[in-house]
């Protein structure tokens, strides 16, 4: 796995994070913003290890 992509897996990481402290420090439509934040990274990070693991089966 590149650089690249471990980047970017961090970088989706500390998205969710970011995302559950939004949703656990707010009370409102904000806190709807927060698990949808959790969500989009947690998504992105296993859409990335999938697209690894889908070109390396592909050679």
């Amino acid at each position: 796995m590149s650089a690249t992509k471990f980047f970017f897996i961090a970088l989706y990481a500390a998205m969710a994070l970011v995302g559950l402290f939004a949703a656990a420090a707010a009370t409102d439509y904000l806190q709807f913003f927060g698990f949808a934040l959790f969500l989009f990274g947690i998504g992105s990070a296993f859409a990335t290890v999938k697209r690894h693991f889908d070109a390396a089966q592909a050679h």
